[in-house]
């Protein structure tokens, strides 16, 4: 029996989306945006020299196809992915009207979002005085700092000394529907942390924000402040089956990796396995060897957003992308005949960009066991109902199955 691996490299957009112009970075439209295309040029314009030199290198995901997308989705070339490609490939279109991780994965996964995200303004104060009042009582304290919009390594920079002071959690938002909670680990306590997270969710989906994360640190004022691996979102739950449901109702296996088992709030998910992405990506080499027959593997990197989008680092973002490329190059010759892997993308982060936010672009679907063949356009849903008829379940919604 076949399997399936479905990776997501976050954030690894291609440019092109047709309605780019009514997604903003603070004024300015995403119109123009592409992560991996300005990345790219700025390699081979000798731009993005930290920890690194030269063109980008990405021989693995360009023989899969990265630069044939790059080129469908925007016409770009000559930046060095231009080598044939030896795997199928295709370029995805969002339907959903959001540039952020629940739109891109749950429509990855054949369920489109049917509503318009809330989002908190680029004001001080960010929160309506209700929020606000909540995430203190949450927290068991007088007040929140922060409530505004926020770099989430900055504000921990800039508030964390207070934050030991006072012992009040930093509250921040973003341009995507999201609001963001950090906390210091030791001094205010990680279980206390995700307590409150868990105890104003409900509020805040219901205000259809998509995500409350925790987002815990250590450190000191004098030393400086570092964020762990022991962030959570609580997601706000898909409005209709996905493939994760699709296949566990089958009786198939779905094994989460990384954020996937918080974007789908578990449902359909058999197990789960966290961590930064290098430990990430030992645990999807493991489930190379050892994922039974009938299962799907379903991961997420997300480092390249969260560590190099948002904070518009093209060189960090350039040396993510080769170390993942090298990464996959160990993978791909132990998969099985009749294995299927499937590397995409959710939304762009153009870190050449203005602003922090995620930009609003296509992305690469870049497959690996249907042979050598270029796809064209497709759908995000398109992803979900390909997977399904590998694995010989019958799917659902509006998706159509290139197999």
């Amino acid at each position: 029996m076949a399997r399936a691996f479905l990776v997501v490299i976050d954030s690894v957009g291609i440019g092109g989306a047709p309605d780019a112009a009514t997604f903003f970075n603070g004024t300015v439209p995403d119109t123009g945006a592409n992560t991996v295309g300005h990345i790219a040029r700025a390699c081979a314009e000798g731009a993005a020299t930290e920890g690194r030199s030269g063109p980008l290198h990405l021989p693995t995901l360009t023989a899969r196809g990265l630069g044939a997308a790059v080129e469908a989705a925007t016409g770009l070339t000559g930046v060095g992915l231009d080598a044939p490609a030896r795997g199928a490939w295709a370029v995805a279109v969002e339907q959903s009207r959001g540039k952020d991780t629940p739109s891109g994965h749950w429509e990855l996964a054949g369920v489109p979002v049917p509503w318009e995200w809330h989002t908190f303004p680029d004001t001080h104060p960010a929160f309506p005085a209700e929020v606000a009042a909540a995430l203190a009582k949450a927290a068991g304290t007088e007040g929140i700092l922060a409530n505004c919009h926020a770099s989430g390594t900055a504000v921990i920079e800039q508030l964390g000394a207070e934050h030991l002071r006072s012992g009040w959690p930093i509250c921040y938002t973003s341009a995507d529907s999201v609001l963001q909670i950090a906390a210091h680990e030791e001094a205010f306590g990680l279980d206390r942390l995700l307590a409150m997270c868990k105890a104003v969710a409900p509020m805040l989906h219901a205000m259809k924000v998509g995500r409350v994360i925790a987002r815990p640190f250590t450190g000191t004022e004098a030393g400086g402040f570092t964020r762990t691996g022991n962030r959570k979102d609580f997601a706000i739950a898909p409005p209709a089956p996905t493939l994760c449901d699709w296949l566990h109702e089958a009786g198939r296996p779905v094994h989460a990796i990384g954020k996937i088992g918080d974007i789908f709030s578990m449902r359909g998910i058999t197990d789960l396995r966290k961590g930064r992405d290098a430990v990430l990506m030992g645990h999807l080499s493991d489930m190379v060897d050892t994922a039974e027959p009938g299962s799907l593997t379903f991961a997420n990197f997300v480092e390249f957003d969260s560590e190099y989008g948002h904070r518009r680092d093209i060189s960090g973002y350039a040396r993510h992308l080769e170390w993942f490329d090298a990464a996959l190059a160990g993978l791909l010759p132990r998969l099985r005949d009749d294995d299927l892997l499937i590397v995409t993308a959710d939304h762009g982060n153009d870190p050449s960009w203005v602003g922090t936010d995620h930009t609003r672009e296509c992305v690469p679907v870049l497959i690996s066991g249907l042979g050598a063949r270029a796809l064209g356009h497709i759908a995000f849903t398109d992803v979900a109902a390909s997977i399904a008829t590998h694995l010989g379940v019958a799917p659902r919604g509006p998706g159509r199955s290139f197999i």
